[in-house]
């Protein structure tokens, strides 16, 4: 019957309104302090909950001592204190674990939940001072101080609620979750700490921002803390609104292009146009099914369509997605051209076009001759074109895929730095492509073109990456099959590849790169091949250029040789060409204002056309001279001959050597000079000469660096000569390196040497004897025209090239000064 009756007054309890229960709370009196302004009240604690002064809120009872405590004070209707526990985790709070600040309340009738908790409304009435607990069980009370509050506000007291007020409306304004009649309640408070509280519940604060204003008991204080949190809080919902506006905006322009697009489609659907999008994928998947892809390029591609047909149509990934698969389906994976194995006509070709580049020519046609008996492995050669500009490596390049028969494409990697130029940038990055080697691959449209990479030693790395590192995947065979792009990521085939790479100098190229390379070296022009390029091919281009080819200009031979010598300096034939432009157009012009013009152009006549000699060349001696040999040289330019010029002077046994002369030349000079005292006895020389006398050796143009060691015997015979006073045979020039027992080494550029000393006029050459291998391309007329020796040792240099007659008195150190005061 109880259980009944007690359940009945639950069913009732629910009935009531929150009104009803809110009234209940209200005729709840305060307790009446005593004389000392004391009051005892038993205590609920609270956990994660802070109430405010003549604030309502819901708590939930659950512990046993708290739910003791709310009957005892509904029983003798007397409101309890609520302590806020420092540790929310306790549930067995000592009397430490509690903050010195409470709030006396009025609890209202329990009500039991679901789960089994018990739930009642407070109102908090006024802030009260822990001074004691009485006792702690089987409930917690206290002894404690009622704090009152002033009624009334000051200056500075009204300026901080203003404040608050204006803050509060705006975040009523923001916050959707404050009622706007919040704002209006808070305007009817004229107390400053009720305001406080009131505004501090509304607000969704911290709850450690809810016990600092719980803590502070001076109004004025409590509303400027409240007011720095609500100039926060403002901050943030205004935040939040505009991030919400933004949001809300992006998601109507999105619905409103939805609809529209969705209005488009139909729009298109019945005029029978079919949908943009929809048309563009299926153009794709056509283009894939047309195109000839390899097994894995094709399953990529098709996944990558698959992922393009469920994105939508303005979806950032679209873009990037299409250009991808267009990369892959534009690209040479199996169109290759058919090869021309005629060697016959190969050689025609390469010779109509170049003159001269026999080893060139050469590996090109024995190529085509292995090509042509249908090996089972082939192999594409990786050629390097090495030498100095003008030379024709590039044009060669040309040459050798019209006689081929393939497409010829040229990529410059001159000043490259960063290795994406070569692999490509990964699709992760914005604006992404593959690298100069698949862009030129596509370019080239076959899968086997004559690749032609420029200026290989010309790469650079720095930060980015080393260019040169990621070229050795591309020009080794055993890699290049299955070449990876970062872009791509997917393996495309090399290996039919006829790639070509010039370079002006071996020496900046990796060797690992290198090595990969097989290197075929250019050598400059010489003066004879100058003459037939430019008879073959300069003149009749500039003559067509120029619009004069119906007047049969010619060009005397001595003419062009006059060019050649006087007007430029280099290896190639560019600098030429530009000279004979300059006279065609001269030609040209006259013949425009029908003025008298030459039909031949001779030597007289270049003087008047160029301007004054622009190129002086060394010249041999006029006569035998004692000190003074003529050196030849190589240079990019071609072969030069020197002059090494040595004077002997008082000094302490000096050797001085001037001229911009490189480091491994002074040393060839230091080996000549201890070679000449080892053989002082047999040359008729004073040892007392090396430690009284200096000797200075020079090479004139100091402007120009020199260095090597093909100078040694040069620098020897002068120093004999200058200590022997035996002149040097003005026509016998020599180059060779010396060693110091008197061997002479071979030494490179023998043939523009050789040629260098025919064109200055000498008659006797000096060559190591192993070098006479090297005479072999050279020219008959300079052959037959220079009687060239070969020589093994100093000894044989020394008689070939000096006189046997002393013309001048050969120099010796002054006998020191007699001291006549010294004792006898």
């Amino acid at each position: 019957m109880n259980q009944q009756t007690n359940w009945n007054e639950e069913e009732d309890n629910f009935d009531l309104t929150l009104s009803q229960r809110t009234e209940e709370l209200y005729r709840i009196p305060n307790m009446e302090p005593n004389a000392d302004g004391l009051i005892e009240a038993v205590v609920l604690p609270l956990r994660d909950l802070v109430i405010f002064p003549r604030m309502v809120s819901p708590v939930f009872v659950g512990r046993e001592a708290s739910l003791l405590a709310v009957q005892e004070a509904q029983q003798k209707e007397q409101t309890v204190i609520g302590l806020t526990q420092k540790d929310p985790e306790l549930d067995q709070p000592g009397t430490d674990d509690f903050l010195p600040v409470g709030v006396e309340m009025a609890v209202g009738r329990l009500l039991n939940m679901p789960d089994g908790s018990r739930s009642a409304l407070v109102q908090g009435r006024k802030r009260v001072e822990i001074l004691e607990f009485l006792h702690v069980k089987p409930y917690l009370k206290v002894r404690a101080r009622v704090i009152h509050e002033t009624q009334t506000a000051d200056r500075q007291t009204q300026a901080l609620m203003r404040s608050a007020l204006s803050l509060f409306e705006r975040c009523v304004q923001l916050d959707r979750s404050i009622p706007e009649e919040a704002h209006l309640f808070a305007l009817n408070i004229s107390e400053p700490g009720w305001l406080c509280d009131m505004i501090a519940t509304s607000l969704s604060l911290t709850y450690e921002a809810k016990l600092r204003l719980l803590l502070i008991l001076d109004p004025k204080t409590r509303l400027g803390q409240l007011n720095n949190l609500l100039a926060q809080e403002v901050d943030v919902l205004e935040l939040e609104d505009e991030i919400h506006s933004r949001v809300q905006s992006e998601v109507d322009k999105n619905q409103r292009e939805f609809y529209l697009r969705e209005q488009m489609k139909q729009i298109q659907n019945e005029l029978g146009e079919g949908d943009v999008f929809s048309r563009d994928a299926s153009d794709l998947k056509k283009k894939l099914d047309a195109a000839n892809l390899p097994e894995e390029p094709k399953k990529v591609a098709l996944k990558e369509l698959e992922r393009l047909n469920q994105m939508p149509p303005m979806a950032p990934e679209v873009g990037m997605i299409r250009t991808y698969i267009d990369w892959i389906v534009d690209l040479p994976w199996n169109n290759s051209s058919p090869d021309n194995l005629d060697v016959k006509n190969a050689a025609k070709i390469l010779e109509r076009d170049h003159y001269g580049l026999k080893k060139a020519k050469e590996r090109i046609l024995e190529y085509i001759a292995v090509r042509s008996l249908k090996p089972k492995k082939e192999r594409q050669p990786i050629l390097c074109f090495a030498g100095p500009p003008g030379v024709g490596k590039t044009s060669l390049g040309r040459s050798i895929a019209d006689a081929l028969g393939r497409k010829f494409v040229r990529v410059s990697l001159g000043g490259v730095r960063d290795e994406a130029e070569i692999r490509g940038h990964r699709r992760t990055y914005i604006g992404a492509l593959p690298g100069r080697i698949i862009q030129t691959m596509k370019r080239a449209g076959t899968s086997n073109p004559l690749f032609m990479l420029d200026e290989i030693d010309k790469l650079y790395s720095d930060f980015r990456g080393d260019p040169a590192s990621a070229m050795l995947e591309v020009l080794d065979p055993e890699q290049n099959y299955a070449f990876s792009d970062h872009y791509l990521e997917l393996p495309f085939d090399l290996s039919k590849v006829m790639f070509v790479t010039t370079a002006n100098s071996l020496a900046n190229i990796p060797a690992p790169l290198l090595d990969r390379m097989e290197v075929i070296d250019f050598p400059g022009y010489i003066e004879e091949e100058k003459l037939e390029i430019a008879n073959r091919y300069l003149i009749p281009r500039q003559i067509e250029e120029n619009g004069i080819d119906n007047l049969g200009l010619t060009f005397e031979p001595a003419a062009l040789q006059r060019m050649i010598r006087e007007y430029t300096y280099e290896a190639g034939v560019r600098n030429l060409e530009r000279e004979i432009g300059r006279v065609s157009r001269k030609v040209a012009r006259l013949k425009a204002e029908a003025k008298k013009y030459p039909i031949s152009i001779a030597p007289d006549m270049i003087e008047k056309l160029l301007g004054p000699q622009q190129v002086f060349q060394s010249e041999a001696e006029r006569t035998d001279e004692v000190g003074v040999v003529t050196s030849l040289a190589w240079t990019e330019t071609g072969g030069e001959i020197m002059l090494v010029e040595v004077a002997i002077i008082e000094g302490k046994g000096g050797l001085q050597m001037t001229g911009q002369m490189g480091e491994v030349m002074q040393e060839s000079g230091q080996a000549a000079l201890t070679y000449i005292k080892s053989r002082a006895a047999a040359l008729k020389i004073d040892l007392d000469v090396f430690e009284r006398l200096d000797i200075h050796v020079h090479m004139p143009e100091g402007g120009i660096p020199k260095d090597g060691p093909s100078a040694g015997i040069t620098m020897a015979t002068a120093i004999v000569s200058a200590l022997t006073g035996r002149p040097v045979f003005r026509h016998v020039g020599m180059t060779g390196e010396i060693t110091l027992r008197g061997r002479v080494l071979p030494i490179g550029g023998v043939r523009e040497k050789v040629l260098a000393a025919h064109r200055a006029g000498l008659k006797t050459v000096l060559l190591p004897e192993k070098n006479l291998k090297d005479l072999v391309d050279l020219p008959k007329t300079a052959k037959s025209e220079l009687k060239i020796i070969p020589i093994k040792h100093m000894d044989d240099v020394l008689a070939l090239a000096l006189s046997k007659e002393v013309t001048i008195e050969p120099p010796r150190p002054k006998k020191p000064m007699r001291d006549d005061n010294q004792d006898d």
